[in-house]
């Protein structure tokens, strides 16, 4: 049996879904000429600045478009429904926003997200562009604590960019903004929740099976395995469970602070976000952590998939700044 979905041809939405964010977005947002899977911040990119790229599969929105403009990325290469941008996008970006300070790349660490990208870097080399690449790691669910290097990147994405996105905007040297895009990441923790499956515009078909009284925990974005699947529970046993697993491996002192994110996977509704948040705030509150800043609503979603993320970012000073930099994107402002 087949979803329903508003689309005209499976295989054509993601570029006409980018026509409509451009017809939307006009202020904020350009495609690079002859490369339309290049988008590129109307403000961002200048002389002397370092260069951010980001960028991946499509389904995740606003991931990773909504995140370019002043003050964040610089550009993203768009891939297919949950799959990776080839280089010539990722290349095109990559000299859009060159501003002779170096590029920094960044992305999740997915196998062909990987290839795609350290082959752009290559082919930037023979261009006279230095590309440094840090890869976002913060799905604590998907890789133990003593492969971090194996971990995927999913909604913490949000803070780790908006972190290096600052840094870039205050034209700190490439260096510099590889050093914060790298402590940044070591200090985001995501976990999340899955409770229906999404299905892609080409197929119409769920990506996996789950009965109807059961969630996963950790369940990756495009439908990766998670670590545990059992009877749905109250929305304070899920955010407990998950925050039992964030909270230990993060190991906040009392008078810590850390931003959070509540995300939506798609289709799970701001009402019962905010109950998890509830929870979230009363969870830190019991051991005396600080919560400086919160987000709540669709971040990075995996279309239509019912479930959600908890994201904390550990922060301090350095992190706080960084966190409070003002931004201009289509889709998201700070500051």
């Amino acid at each position: 049996m087949q979803t329903k979905k508003i689309i005209n041809d499976g295989g054509r939405a993601v570029d006409e879904m980018l026509e409509g964010v451009l017809a939307a977005h006009p202020r904020h947002l350009r495609a690079v000429a002859g490369s339309p899977r290049s988008i590129v911040a109307v403000a961002g990119p200048r002389v002397g600045k370092v260069g951010l790229v980001i960028g991946g599969g499509s389904g995740h929105e606003p991931t990773f478009l909504g995140f370019v403009g002043k003050g964040l990325a610089d550009a993203a290469a768009i891939g297919n429904v949950f799959a990776s941008p080839p280089p010539d996008p990722i290349l095109e970006c990559a000299k859009a926003v060159s501003g002779g300070a170096g590029v920094l790349f960044m992305y999740g660490n997915y196998a062909g997200d990987v290839m795609n990208f350290d082959m752009a870097a290559e082919m930037a080399a023979m261009d006279d562009i230095e590309v440094r690449t840090v890869l976002t790691t913060d799905d604590i669910a998907s890789a133990p604590r003593d492969q971090i290097e194996k971990r995927r990147g999913v909604a913490g994405n949000f803070f780790i960019f908006k972190a290096a996105g600052a840094a870039c905007d205050l034209l700190y040297p490439l260096e510099e903004c590889e050093r914060i895009a790298r402590k940044a990441n070591s200090r985001t923790y995501t976990m999340g929740v899955a409770l229906s499956p999404c299905s892609l515009p080409q197929t119409r078909k769920p990506n996996f099976e789950i009965g109807a009284d059961e969630m996963e925990i950790g369940m990756g974005i495009h439908g990766e395995p998670g670590i545990s699947r059992g009877e749905l529970k109250t929305a304070d046993q899920i955010t407990d469970e998950m925050l039992d697993r964030i909270l230990a491996e993060m190991a906040p002192a009392r008078g810590d602070r850390v931003a959070v994110l509540v995300n939506s996977l798609g289709s799970t509704p701001l009402m019962e976000l905010y109950i998890m948040n509830r929870r979230v705030s009363q969870r830190l509150s019991e051991i005396g952590v600080e919560v400086h800043a919160t987000w709540v609503g669709n971040y990075c979603t995996s279309l239509e998939m019912a479930g959600a993320s908890v994201t904390l970012m550990h922060l301090d000073d350095e992190m706080t700044t960084m966190l409070d930099h003002p931004c201009d994107c289509a889709m998201f402002r700070a500051g």
